[in-house]
C-alpha cells in the first residue's frame, strides 16, 4: 500500500472515531428530517458551558502533581444539567462534550426533567491510591463548585468512579455551603441518600429494552443466545439479571479475554472466578475464545457495554447478530450503522439502551429532595415503565418516519428539547 493511501486511510478512521464528530453526524440527521429550525439547531449544537480546570494534589510520596479536568454543561432546557465525572487517563474534552451532549438527548428521549452534562479528569486511577483519588475528587469538586448544585448540575459516576467518589463530591460541597445536601450527586452509597436499585439500574434497562426487542422480531427470550462486551457495572449487572430470567449467554468478553460456553454460562459462578482471580481468564466452566473474535459470534443479542467505537466500519460487516442492544456510551459508529442496517440488524440506540441509570438517577434526586424514599420493588416497577414506554415510543417513531432506531431515537429527543426551548424563548 502506498504511504499517502495508509495516511488517508489513518485519518479517515480517526475521524469516524472522534466521538464528538459522531455526536454532530447523528444530530444533522436527525435535525434535517425533522426541519428543525435553523437558530435552534444551533442552540442544541453548542455546549452552554465548558469549564477546564487544573487540578493540584501532593502525592502520597510527597510530589506535587497537576491534574487537569472538565465539566461541559451542555443543555439546561428542559431541567438541571446530569451526568458522570469519569477518571481515566485518555480523557478529552471532545469526548466530554460528545458525552454531555448524549446525555441531553438520553434524558429526553426517556422523558426524564434534566439536560445533558459530563465531567473528567486526566489520571490513572490504576497507579492512584485511595487517598489520592480522595485528594484529586475534593480538588476536582471546588473547582467545578459554581457550577454545580441540585437545582444546576448533578453529577454521578461513571467509568473509574463508584459511589465512594459520589460521598466525597457531596461532602465537599456541602462543607463548601454549610449544609447537608445530598441531592447534589447521585449513586451515592445508600446510608447517603442514595436509591435503591441504582447499581442494577443500567443493566437493568438494558434487559428490558432487550426483551421487548426480542418480542417484536418474535424471538423467545428463554431461547436467546446473548454475547456481552464488558463485564463490569453495566454487563455484569446484564448477564447476571438476564441469566436470571433465563437468557442464554454464551460469551462474556473483557479486555484481558473471552470465555464461550454455546451452552450458557454459569455467570454467578463467573462472578465469583472472577472476584477470586481478578479476571474472567481460566474460569472452568468455559472455553478460553479470542476477544477479538467473540463480537463475532452467531447470536441473537450482542451487547456492547465497555467503551466507544467497538464497532466500527472495520468490523461492522462482521456482526452476525439479530439484536445489538449498545449498554456502553457511543459504541458504534455512523458509518458503522449504515453497514448494520444493510443486514438488518436490529440496534437499540445507546440514549435508549442504557438509560435506565440515568432513569434510577432521577428517582435517587427526586427521594433526595423529598426525603422519603422508595422500596426496590417500587424503583424497578417505575423503571420498567419507563423503558417500555420509551422503547415502544422510539421504535414507532422510526417506522412512522423510515429511519433507523438511533436517528428516531435523536429525533424523539430534539423535538423534545426544541420544544423546551421554544416555549420557555430565549433570554436577551
Amino acid at each position: 500500500m502506498e504511504p499517502t493511501t495508509t495516511i488517508a486511510i489513518t485519518e479517515s478512521l480517526e475521524h469516524e472515531l472522534n466521538p464528538w464528530l459522531a455526536a454532530e453526524a447523528r444530530f444533522d440527521e436527525a435535525a434535517n428530517r425533522l426541519g428543525l429550525d435553523e437558530g435552534i439547531a444551533k442552540v442544541l449544537r453548542t455546549s452552554q458551558k465548558e469549564l477546564t480546570v487544573h487540578i493540584p494534589v501532593t502525592l502520597d510520596d510527597g510530589r506535587l502533581e497537576v491534574f487537569t479536568g472538565y465539566r461541559v454543561q451542555h443543555s439546561i432546557a428542559r431541567g438541571p444539567a446530569k451526568g458522570g465525572v469519569r477518571f481515566a487517563p485518555d480523557v478529552t474534552l471532545d469526548e466530554i462534550r460528545a458525552l454531555a451532549a448524549w446525555m441531553t438527548w438520553k434524558c429526553a428521549v426517556v422523558n426524564i426533567p434534566f439536560g445533558g452534562a459530563k465531567g473528567g479528569v486526566i489520571c490513572d486511577p490504576k497507579v492512584l491510591s485511595d487517598f489520592e483519588l480522595e485528594r484529586i475528587t475534593r480538588r476536582y469538586t471546588a473547582e467545578i463548585l459554581p457550577l454545580i448544585g441540585p437545582e444546576r448540575d448533578v453529577p454521578a459516576p461513571d467509568m473509574n468512579t463508584n459511589d465512594q467518589t459520589m460521598a466525597w463530591i457531596m461532602d465537599t460541597y456541602s462543607m463548601h455551603v454549610g449544609r447537608t445536601v445530598t441531592a447534589v450527586v447521585t449513586g451515592k452509597p445508600l446510608d447517603l441518600g442514595g436509591s435503591r436499585g441504582r447499581p442494577e439500574a443500567t443493566g437493568r434497562g438494558c434487559m428490558i429494552v432487550t426483551r421487548e426487542a426480542l418480542k417484536r422480531l418474535g424471538i423467545d427470550p428463554t431461547a436467546a443466545r446473548v454475547v456481552i462486551q464488558g463485564f463490569g457495572n453495566v454487563g455484569g449487572m446484564a448477564a447476571k439479571l438476564m441469566a436470571r430470567a433465563g437468557y442464554k449467554i454464551v460469551s462474556i468478553i473483557e479486555f484481558d479475554g473471552a470465555v464461550f460456553n454455546p451452552h450458557g454460562l454459569d455467570i454467578p459462578a463467573l462472578m465469583e472466578h472472577r472476584k477470586e482471580t481478578g479476571s474472567i481468564v481460566g474460569f472452568s466452566g468455559a472455553e478460553a475464545i479470542d476477544p477479538a473474535e467473540a463480537m463475532f459470534l452467531e447470536c441473537d443479542v450482542l451487547m456492547p457495554a465497555a467503551r466507544e467505537n467497538v464497532v466500527t466500519s472495520q468490523n461492522a460487516s462482521r456482526i452476525r447478530a439479530r439484536i445489538l442492544c449498545e449498554g456502553a456510551n457511543g459504541p458504534t459508529t455512523p458509518v458503522a450503522d449504515e453497514m448494520l442496517a444493510a443486514n438488518r440488524v436490529f440496534v437499540i440506540p445507546d440514549i435508549l439502551a442504557n438509560a435506565g441509570g440515568v432513569t434510577v438517577s432521577y428517582f435517587e434526586w427526586v427521594q433526595d429532595r423529598q426525603g422519603f424514599f422508595w422500596n426496590e420493588d417500587l424503583v424497578n416497577q417505575r423503571l420498567e415503565e419507563i423503558m417500555v414506554e420509551n422503547f415502544g415510543r422510539v421504535v414507532d417513531y422510526a417506522e412512522k418516519h423510515s429511519v433507523n432506531n438511533r436517528i428516531a431515537a435523536y429525533m424523539l429527543a430534539l423535538d423534545r428539547v426544541a420544544f423546551a426551548i421554544k416555549l420557555r424563548g430565549i433570554y436577551a
